[in-house]
């Protein structure tokens, strides 16, 4: 990555009306992040839902690390008439960001203390904006990649994490607020506080929509376009293959049960069991839902040449332009943000847990939080231009870890107003830097030619394994209490930072040097 060469040129690029549309557009990908996971799980907790199935909701986020799985068809297909109109990319974000607001507002108009299916109503709301929000973030990535170019790349990172951090500030700290306003808390819980907060959240997303009017669609490489009955044919295998996740998953579970219960008689812990058998669920339903997409593509149902071009292609020039260091880029990308994202799931509940009210909690996060936000992603970005991509990336990691160990003090301590005001500032800042860091290291990754499947594939795979993890967070903490469980969540944060230390060291990844250069 090359450096911007004098100060009066990065003040150029930083105020650029293309960095503030991109701020605007990451703020529009960081808002209905927290609405799936933190303030959902509060809103579910002064229902009295348990913990363990509150986390589980996390998994609604889940097409975010499945997304590669659709975005070549939001990559090539045409959506009719808007994207005449509009161009590729701000066609599908318009598309996105309405459904994105329809999920939230059917969020806001259920009331899941009514009942079990009204729980369940609210899961499907619930995976409805994960899977409409992830769809958002492959456009945006797409638009934020095309749009940039060797010297800026760095500059247009942090800002988009600048206002992704500012957006997920304002569906956590201020749905949180609002909330609190209209007369909610843990001892007494009003529907109609979270129904005009969720509202509210909904209204704040037609900042993304206005943004995406008022940007230029970006030049992007043409490839082979198949037709519209391919991509929709590939669309139909996905949602078959969906449903057959769903419906092992659904009869597996009329066995777990029993199938607890005899488990318990050699194993005395049933939380523990519990753990075991929900994990051997789930991947039994994935891989089985796999192998079905497996005999599906052997069919005549689709169009092998596009699925081969669409698909494998990408992967295959990944793997050509990395093929000596594949597994260590795919583990560092694996669990780089592992720390983070197990801990945020739960993160929420314990600051409740430890008695601090709504609008504690939101004050904190929207004041010192946000200052730290801002300067993270902004310091996160100047660092990479001074230094390297992978040496910011090592401090990212070791800070994320060990901001999680504050969390186990706290554990430890006992409730301080003043402590939290310190462990919010320093988990906003280190998450800053490291995220900044991390996004523009895959942003260089990216072949133009492949744009928006190949940066999905990375955000899939980095977010992936956390999530499934973070899923049975809550399931940990009944088990071992929160303090050991921030202690976990720092230590399975050593083995990226062993592994980037390690690829610093034998100079890995190093764009611009011939031996190791990724490009077009």
């Amino acid at each position: 990555m090359s450096k911007i060469s004098n100060h009066s040129e990065l003040y150029k690029h930083v105020f650029d009306k293309k960095f503030a549309h991109m701020t605007l557009l990451g703020f529009s990908a960081g808002l209905p992040l927290f609405l799936i996971f933190s303030s959902l799980s509060l809103w579910l907790d002064q229902v009295g839902i348990k913990k363990s199935a509150i986390t589980m909701f996390s998994w609604a986020a889940l097409g975010y690390s499945f997304k590669f799985l659709w975005s070549p068809l939001v990559d090539k297909l045409p959506i009719y008439k808007l994207s005449s109109l509009l161009g590729q990319r701000r066609s599908w974000l318009l598309l996105t960001q309405v459904i994105i607001i329809s999920a939230i507002l059917w969020m806001a108009f259920t009331n899941p203390a009514l009942g079990e299916n009204y729980l369940v109503t609210m899961a499907f709301a619930t995976v409805l904006l994960g899977f409409s929000s992830a769809t958002q973030d492959i456009v945006i990535d797409a638009w934020r990649i095309e749009a940039s170019n060797e010297k800026d790349i760095a500059i247009l990172s942090s800002l988009y994490i600048v206002g992704y951090r500012i957006g997920m500030v304002t569906s956590g700290a201020g749905a949180l607020f609002l909330a609190h306003y209209f007369g909610t808390s843990k001892e007494n819980y009003l529907y109609e506080a979270w129904r005009n907060s969720y509202l509210i959240m909904a209204m704040t997303m037609l900042v993304g929509v206005m943004t995406t009017l008022i940007i230029k669609e970006p030049n992007h490489k043409s490839s082979t376009v198949y037709e519209s009955r391919d991509y929709i044919s590939v669309l139909i295998v996905f949602l078959l293959v969906v449903l057959s996740f769903i419906t092992v998953y659904k009869f597996t579970g009329l066995y777990k049960h029993g199938l607890v219960e005899y488990l318990q008689t050699i194993v005395d812990n049933k939380i523990l069991i519990n753990f075991v058998v929900s994990f051997f669920q789930l991947m039994m339903a994935l891989v089985l839902a796999l192998v079905l997409g497996g005999f599906v593509y052997k069919s005549s149902l689709v169009n092998r040449e596009m699925i081969a071009t669409v698909y494998i292609s990408p992967v295959k020039d990944l793997f050509l332009r990395n093929k000596n260091n594949m597994w260590l880029l795919a583990g560092i990308i694996a669990t780089y943000r592992i720390s983070d994202i197990v801990m945020g799931v739960s993160a929420n509940l314990f600051y409740q847990h430890m008695g601090f009210d709504l609008d504690e909690i939101a004050g904190i996060v929207k004041t010192f939080g946000l200052i730290m936000t801002l300067t993270g992603g902004i310091l996160g970005g100047v660092l990479v231009i001074k230094y390297s991509v992978l040496r910011i990336m090592i401090v990212g990691a070791i800070l994320s870890a060990i901001t999680n160990l504050l969390f186990m003090v706290m554990a430890e301590t006992g409730k301080s107003f003043e402590f939290l005001v310190v462990l919010i500032s320093a988990d906003n800042l280190s998450a800053g830097i490291a995220t900044a860091a991390f996004v523009g290291f895959l942003s260089i990754l990216v072949n133009k030619s492949f744009t928006a499947v190949q940066y999905a594939m990375f955000s899939s795979v980095m977010t992936l394994f956390p999530k499934i993890l973070g899923g049975y967070s809550g399931t940990y903490v009944d088990s071992f209490g929160f303090s050991n469980f921030f202690l976990f969540t720092a230590v399975i944060g050593i083995p990226v930072v062993i592994m980037l230390v390690y690829a610093h060291r034998k100079n890995l990844f190093v764009y611009g040097k011939k031996s190791t250069e990724v490009s077009d």
